[in-house]
C-alpha cells in the first residue's frame, strides 16, 4: 500500500494478491550503535551481519584500513556516501588510486584489496557464499526461510568482470525511486539523504513474497514495522513489531512481512540492499543507474 507520490506504486509485483504458509522467520538485528564490533583495528572498527544471502560489514574509520580478499568467488560491492573518504583498490582486473568517496564500487571476482582512508562510514557486501565472512558474523547461523528460493547470480557484466565505480552524486529524478545499482549478485538503493522526519499520513506498508530487504541505516534514528499474515494454524501467529534503531545498524526485514519505515530525526540515510537483485527494479525504465552494465537475468526475484 503506497502512497500516491510513490514511485514504487506503479510496481505490478506490488498488487499481486497472494496466500502463504508458516512458520514464519523474524528479523535479523543489528544496532551497531550498542554493540561491541566483530573486528578492530588501528583507527577503525566493523561490524558484521548476515541475511540469507548477503553478508555486510559497516567499517566506521578514522585513520586507514586495509581489507582483502583472495580467489573471491563472486561479484561484491563497497560504497561510502562520506566525500572525504578516499579509496585505493587493486584487482587483476582494474585499479583506483586515491579515489573520493560517495561513490559505489563493483570488485571483480578473484583476488582483490580495498584500502580506505579518512574519517567516516564504508560499507562492504559480499555474498553468504564466502562462508569465512559468514564465521565473523554476529549471528553466522540463522534459521532458513522457506519463502526465499536459493540464491541464483544473474548474467555476466557486459565486457566481462572489472572493476567498476559509480558516482552516488545523481540528481533525483520525478517517477524514479532512489539511486539503484546492481550486479550479479546484488542490487543497492542508496535512498536520498532525508531533511525531514518522514510523514506519518505518507507511510508504505507492503510485503515481499520471495526475498529479503535488507536496511542499512548509516545516519539518523528510524522505526520499523512488521506485521506477519494469519494462517489458518494460530500456532504460527506472530505478534507485530516496532523496532528502534539508531545508526549505524541493520535490519534484515524477512518475507512475507509486512513492513514499513519511519525515520524520525531531521537528518537521515538509509540503504536498501536485495540478493539477487530484484526483477521488478530491474525492468522499470530509468531506475537502475548502471543497467547498461548489467544484463537483466531471465527471471528473478519480484
Amino acid at each position: 500500500m503506497f502512497d500516491d507520490s510513490d514511485p514504487r506504486k506503479a510496481l505490478t509485483s506490488m498488487s499481486k494478491e497472494r496466500s502463504f504458509s508458516g512458520p514464519f522467520c523474524g528479523p535479523e538485528l543489528g544496532n551497531f550503535s550498542q554493540e561491541p564490533p566483530q573486528q578492530t583495528g588501528d583507527g577503525w572498527q566493523a561490524w558484521m551481519m548476515r541475511g540469507t544471502n548477503l553478508v555486510v560489514r559497516l567499517v566506521r574509520l578514522n585513520g586507514t584500513a586495509t581489507f582483502a580478499r583472495t580467489g573471491q568467488m563472486d561479484e561484491y560491492m563497497v560504497f561510502s556516501t562520506d566525500a572525504g573518504i578516499r579509496f585505493d583498490i587493486e584487482t587483476a582486473e582494474g585499479t583506483v588510486t586515491d579515489h573520493p568517496g560517495n561513490h559505489l564500487f563493483v570488485v571483480p571476482p578473484g583476488d582483490s584489496t580495498v584500502t580506505v582512508r579518512g574519517t567516516g562510514q564504508v560499507s562492504f557486501l559480499y555474498t553468504t557464499r564466502s562462508a569465512d565472512l559468514v564465521a565473523h558474523c554476529a549471528n553466522p547461523t540463522i534459521p532458513t526461510n522457506p519463502n526465499i528460493p536459493p540464491f541464483q547470480p544473474w548474467p555476466d557484466p557486459v565486457g566481462g568482470f572489472r572493476l567498476r565505480a559509480y558516482d552516488l552524486d545523481v540528481a533525483e529524478q520525478p517517477g524514479r525511486f532512489g539511486r539503484i545499482f546492481r550486479c550479479t549478485t546484488m542490487m543497492v538503493n542508496v535512498l536520498p539523504c532525508f531533511t525531514a522526519p518522514r510523514d506519518a499520513t505518507k507511510v508504505s506498508p507492503h510485503y515481499h513474497a520471495s526475498f529479503e530487504q535488507v536496511s542499512l541505516t548509516l545516519e539518523g534514528d528510524f522505526e520499523h514495522f512488521l506485521r506477519w499474515p494469519w494462517t489458518s494454524d494460530m500456532a504460527e501467529w506472530r505478534p507485530d513489531m516496532h523496532i528502534r534503531c539508531a545508526s549505524p545498524s541493520v535490519t534484515v526485514l524477512p518475507p512475507p512481512a509486512i513492513h514499513t519505515t519511519l525515520w524520525t530525526s531531521e537528518v537521515t540515510q538509509i540503504v536498501d540492499i536485495f540478493s539477487p537483485p530484484r526483477m521488478d527494479f530491474s525492468t522499470k525504465d530509468g531506475w537502475v543507474l548502471n543497467a547498461a552494465d548489467y544484463p537483466i537475468a531471465q527471471t528473478g526475484i519480484e
